[in-house]
């Protein structure tokens, strides 16, 4: 019974790892709201009542962060936003171009966008950007 569970194990890690590179966007995408839920407000972006994520059923507009005055169904949308969380990748301008499609798809509002990158941001046009040491201070010891 031990080998089994040890080669369930395995196998779990080995798909984990396999394919990790698709799965930690939407493993930290949580996290990313919560700390920003508990972060703000701050100098660049007002509080949220509520942080969520927003797609449609096709995914064809997908939203990462979505930060509005009520859940589930907002009223008034605070900002946009969109998590970029590869090693060697900083959220640039094609990622940015997408994060605005997306919110024109949203709506006509120029509500403010932000971006959460684990290597940082290689272009202007943002409202806010936040890396990895900004979403710890969310949890302070």
């Amino acid at each position: 019974m031990e080998e089994v569970e040890r080669g369930r194990g395995d196998l779990t890690l080995a798909r984990i790892r396999e394919n990790w590179t698709s799965w930690r966007g939407r493993a930290v995408e949580p996290i990313v709201r919560e700390a920003l839920a508990r972060m703000l407000p701050d100098d660049r972006l007002p509080a949220a009542p509520a942080v969520g994520g927003y797609w449609t059923r096709t995914n064809d507009v997908e939203i990462d962060i979505v930060g509005a005055d009520r859940a589930p169904i907002a009223k008034e949308l605070l900002f946009v936003g969109s998590v970029k969380w590869l090693e060697r990748s900083p959220f640039d301008r094609h990622d940015l171009a997408a994060l605005h499609r997306h919110r024109a798809a949203l709506t006509a509002e120029p509500v403010p966008v932000v971006a959460v990158s684990r290597s940082g941001v290689d272009c202007p046009g943002l409202d806010a950007a936040y890396g990895p040491d900004d979403l710890l201070s969310a949890w302070p010891l």
